[in-house]
């Protein structure tokens, strides 16, 4: 039985509205720990392995997740964490730098790849539209960097390794949540039928997640200067500036209270979203996260508590958001149920 258009409306509403204040929290969270991006990173890992296990235990107990599920082969879970770490580290380093309104827009290069890894690991076809959609999300964020090209523009006192940076953070998350996709088909043949449980997979990934995040610590840190022996320095100085006590060499305004807004926010966002897709759709859901792009975009340009000054945005980078916009509008409109089956 579906859910009644007003509480699918509602939903939609919460989505778009956590949606954008995830985007916005993320920059302010990293503005008190912004020396400190790897420390937020393990604090927000160890953060979802609390919640996500909690969850999996009380739905085990209640019968939801069975024996079974919990029995799934491991490696996947492996891999899926150690691209979300990556994804995660390398996506808060460069966050720390960018812009504001520059991170929305390079995190859609998030759909190119996952389209990309989805055809060679999954075998997935893809419509022609759906390939056009791509091209212009592409288009919009080639637009978007170039407006750092010339003097005096958007991301022109940005070095390129930071866009990169962020770019590849969206491939490292698009590739986990392939492996994800690729857990679900595989668990259903193994259980019969029956998919595993979503937090199963959230769980053990964040796990696996949160031991690579600690693992590589020492050879990412070392990537911004900081080399092995530094690093307990580099820890507790985080964990000073975070609970903002001490007498920490740097700025550390807005924490804790701001880097904890963001955790629970993201949380929120990510269970809202899901909520919405089990009530619509997939592409519901898809469409409705995607409204939150040019809002945040917009509001990460205006002066904001602790980024007093905000950003100036050039003609190419509103271009490109307009592009990446369109693409993304493309990519997720609706096809007819005879093309759906066939892709199916």
């Amino acid at each position: 039985m579906g859910s009644s258009p007003v509480a699918t409306a509602a939903a939609s509403a919460a989505v778009v509205s956590l949606a954008v204040a995830n985007r916005v929290l993320y920059k302010l969270a990293l503005v008190p720990l912004k020396a400190y991006p790897f420390f937020l990173a393990q604090l927000t890992t160890f953060g979802y392995v609390a919640v996500y296990f909690s969850v999996l235990y009380a739905r085990y107990r209640a019968g939801v997740v069975t024996r079974d599920m919990l029995a799934l082969p491991k490696h996947r879970f492996v891999a899926i964490g150690l691209l979300e770490a990556l994804g995660v580290a390398s996506g808060m380093s460069a966050g720390a730098m960018l812009p504001g309104p520059a991170i929305p827009i390079l995190s859609q290069s998030f759909l190119v790849w996952q389209l990309i890894f989805s055809a060679l690991l999954l075998g997935r076809m893809y419509s022609v539209r759906q390939i056009i959609g791509c091209l212009l999300v592409t288009s919009g964020v080639i637009f978007a960097v170039a407006s750092g090209a010339n003097k005096g523009e958007f991301l022109s006192e940005v070095q390129l390794i930071w866009p990169a940076l962020m770019i590849s953070s969206s491939a490292f998350q698009a590739g986990a949540s392939i492996l994800k996709e690729a857990v679900f088909i595989d668990g259903a043949k193994r259980l019969q039928g029956k998919r595993p449980d979503i937090f199963v997979v959230n769980s053990f990934g964040s796990a696996f997640q949160a031991l690579f995040v600690f693992v590589l610590l020492p050879f990412l840190s070392n990537m911004r200067g900081i080399k092995f022996a530094e690093l307990p320095g580099y820890l507790n100085g985080g964990a000073e500036c975070f609970l903002n006590v001490g007498e920490s060499p740097i700025d550390c305004g807005g924490a804790p209270f701001l880097p904890l807004l963001f955790i629970v926010v993201n949380m929120a966002f990510n269970i809202s979203l899901l909520n919405l897709v089990k009530m619509s759709s997939a592409l519901v859901a898809s469409l409705t996260a995607t409204l939150a792009v040019p809002i945040s975009i917009y509001i990460l340009s205006l002066p904001l508590p602790y980024i007093p000054h905000g950003a100036e945005l050039s003609r190419s980078f509103i271009i490109g958001a307009v592009v990446l916009l369109m693409g993304l509008i493309l990519y997720n409109l609706p096809q007819s149920s005879s093309k759906q089956s066939k892709a199916d």
